[in-house]
């Protein structure tokens, strides 16, 4: 009698695994930013205004208007899927110094386009031209950064010592992230220096990193991405594109946001 279950007449296919190279992460991570950028300026700026209430005014105006409440929750899930971004960047940035020819070149570049991002990180979050509240997140890369030069600094000293002052270093980043008030400080520091002290473990790196970056929910959800990973770095000519993007996006819907009357 003639079977006719394919199981037993063919072999097992092999599981596809979707390689995943550097420029689809920074596409992935400039998409799921710009959906949190939009739930930040557009709807709670430019259509819920909370800039125009107090936190109890606010509560007592959502409570009291089911539009802003459906407003309101539309930007929670634009904000959640903004913090799959978190974990990506931050990995990012320790491949980046990894396989860096420079890392002076490096830094210098995430402080020019830090620079140039925040008038227009303000007015997309804030409505201002000028705000010292709040600090756009390339400079929260560019300490985070400097951490990691001094990490690799320390290591090449021997010693129980050297390494508590490593952990001092991480500490001084956080401290400064948050003295600075960087977007995305304390969890983008303890992320890169576990992603980049493990670097050998990329098991443990990725499961230490995500379960960090729990901190902004969705965070842990990009790990699939990450752990498929394959080292090319992908289309990197035009580098520039991307961090161009940042200041860019930030201004059109920051002028979208107050066309609007936020």
């Amino acid at each position: 009698m003639r079977n006719d279950r394919n199981d037993t007449l063919n072999p097992r296919k092999p599981r596809r695994v979707i390689l995943v190279t550097g420029t689809k992460l920074k596409v992935y991570a400039c998409i799921t930013m710009l959906f949190y950028t939009i739930g930040a300026t557009i709807v709670q700026n430019g259509l819920i205004h909370v800039n125009h209430y107090t936190s109890e005014e606010l509560s007592q105006a959502l409570s009291e208007n089911a539009d802003l409440m459906v407003l309101s929750g539309w930007a929670s899930v634009f904000q959640l899927i903004g913090g799959l971004a978190v974990p990506v960047f931050a990995f990012l940035l320790v491949e980046g110094f990894v396989h860096t020819s420079s890392v002076r070149n490096y830094l210098l570049r995430l402080l020019a386009f830090a620079v140039i991002s925040e008038i227009p990180y303000d007015l997309a979050m804030n409505g201002v031209l000028w705000d010292t509240g709040s600090q756009n997140s390339l400079f929260t890369l560019a300490v985070c950064l400097v951490m990691l030069y001094s990490l690799r600094l320390l290591e090449q000293r021997p010693g129980i010592a050297w390494k508590l002052f490593q952990l001092l270093v991480v500490l001084a980043a956080a401290l400064w992230c948050s003295l600075l008030h960087l977007n995305c400080g304390l969890c983008m520091v303890l992320i890169c220096a576990i992603f980049y002290k493990l670097y050998d473990r990329k098991g443990v790196r990725l499961l230490l990193g995500c379960a960090v970056s729990v901190m902004y929910v969705t965070g842990p959800f990009s790990g699939y991405l990450l752990w498929n990973y394959c080292g090319d770095r992908g289309w990197d000519k035009n580098k520039y594109i991307f961090y161009a993007f940042y200041p860019l996006h930030l201004l059109v819907l920051g002028v979208i946001a107050r066309m609007m009357g936020a």
